[in-house]
């Protein structure tokens, strides 16, 4: 079998013409491996692909965007670039090709497939990126996407840049709820951000690579083949959850500049077929009509979530409704939590060793909001999960699984003080969801926290939409 060329080939990184574009798996001497590049101009694309060509049509030729959608690309773009600056390291020797893409936070630079890989991954290294996409989006989108600019061949304009993001967002999460929705994907064990995430790098690549719809549903195709993640990791902490964001944007990348170079992708990946993309990640939980059910009228990018806190966003309900009630901790002699099964499965967890089982855990996640005021990331720093005070009102916290409750509805505390009152608390909408969102203030806190000293970096953001090349970002990064 021939392998893929080197992350830093010219073959997959520079592309004056994204049409003619050398074939990164053909070599002198080899056999075809890829077959025949599918046609740009092919008549009735959209209809002979379904709902791969109209997802793959909306990417090629999209219609303006609203004003208050570009206004969320910037916020999402924004915090996305704080969470992965405050979570970026430096990769071990060999890990990453030479190349001119940033990694983010480090002043080094990668091939941009390696770049997005560890740029992915620190996004979504201190469970601070936004939620509610697919679920990770800008862990996934944002480093594909900036990762493209030097690829492009050409001058990308930032509001090109953040039309591209959107797009990806959409796809991702259509994606998802194609699958079912956060609840039935997730509750098979599958990890959204890794399985569905990988498409809308690819969607955001492609755009910004100026495929036609043609290439465009090569790329989305080729893009479930990247396509995987498991829940294995909520056993033990285990850090493979950041490393499915990394690789979502890397393979989507990679996927769209395999398309790009014109390797074909499979055609009927969302029908209802063997080995189809639904059939194997949903089985009867499939709702293929998600895929296309109000496109390019109800943008998913404002159905995502800013988080305010540094753990999952199934615990962020509960943070806020024990911070409502404003009690100090030896007022506090019991606390229930009524919680759904999945939430339950995924954060009811009560080792806190790891940072990473901290961040799951929602009784440490309770007990962290009554002791220190906040769950930011200072709340789980090892000293703060080692506080024998946290682990004495952990042991306080009874945790009720109701199978009757939706995988997502948010849990129901109720509270028992010393002095025998009882109260009770359910926030349906915690803060940083789109019926709440985070004020532009606490957004910016929240970055400067996060990136300190990064003010040009935030003004360029959130001007984007004026700035003629959006290269200008890459050495503020």
């Amino acid at each position: 079998m021939t392998p893929l060329p080197p992350s830093d080939s010219p073959d997959l990184h520079r592309f004056p013409d994204p049409h003619r574009f050398p074939d990164p798996l053909r070599f002198p001497g080899s056999p075809d491996l890829l077959g025949s590049p599918s046609s740009p101009d092919s008549p009735g694309f959209r209809d002979s692909l379904g709902a791969l060509g109209e997802l793959a049509g909306l990417v090629a030729a999209p219609a303006p965007l609203p004003a208050e959608v570009i206004e969320r690309a910037k916020r999402h773009l924004l915090d996305t670039l704080g969470a992965a600056l405050a979570g970026a390291a430096t990769p071990a020797p060999g890990l990453a090709a030479p190349g001119n893409a940033p990694v983010w936070g480090t002043g080094l630079t990668a091939a941009p497939r390696d770049a997005a890989l560890l740029n992915g991954v620190a996004a979504h290294a201190l469970e601070l990126d936004d939620t509610g996409g697919c679920d990770h989006s800008g862990a996934v989108v944002v480093p594909a996407a900036l990762a493209c600019l030097d690829l492009a061949g050409r001058q990308v304009s930032g509001s090109e840049l953040l039309e591209a993001i959107v797009l990806g967002y959409e796809v991702a999460r259509r994606v998802l709820e194609a699958c079912g929705g956060y609840a039935a994907h997730n509750e098979a064990g599958w990890h959204s951000t890794g399985t569905c995430g990988t498409f809308g790098a690819a969607a955001a690549s492609a755009r910004l690579l100026g495929l036609d719809g043609a290439r465009t549903a090569d790329a989305l195709g080729l893009a479930a083949g990247f396509s995987g993640g498991l829940w294995a990791f909520v056993h033990d902490g285990a850090p493979s959850k950041r490393l499915h964001a990394g690789r979502a944007a890397e393979g989507g990348l990679t996927a769209a500049l395999l398309a790009a170079s014109g390797t074909n992708g499979p055609g009927r990946v969302f029908d209802d077929v063997w080995g189809g993309f639904l059939r194997t990640y949903a089985g009867s939980d499939a709702d293929p009509g998600a895929l296309t059910r109000d496109l390019g009228t109800e943008w998913r990018i404002s159905r995502c979530s800013i988080k305010p806190y540094a753990s999952c966003r199934s615990t962020h309900s509960s943070i806020d409704a024990i911070g409502g009630l404003d009690l100090l901790p030896d007022e506090i002699a019991r606390i229930h939590v009524r919680l759904s099964p999945l939430v339950a499965g995924m954060c009811g967890g009560r080792d806190v060793a790891t940072l990473l089982q901290a961040q799951l855990s929602l009784p440490y996640a309770i007990a962290a909001r009554v002791l220190y005021g906040d769950a930011d990331l200072a709340a789980f720093s090892p000293e703060r999960r080692a506080d024998p005070r946290a682990a004495e009102l952990m042991n306080r916290i009874d945790l009720e699984v109701d199978p009757e409750m939706g995988g997502i509805d948010e849990p129901l505390l109720t509270v028992t003080t010393t002095s025998g009152a009882r109260r009770r608390a359910r926030v349906r909408h915690p803060l940083g969801s789109p019926a709440n969102p985070l004020s532009d203030e606490r957004l910016l806190a929240k970055f400067h926290g996060l990136a300190p000293g990064r003010e040009p970096l935030a003004e360029h953001v959130m001007t984007l939409d004026t700035l003629p090349d959006a290269r200008d970002l890459l050495p503020l990064l």
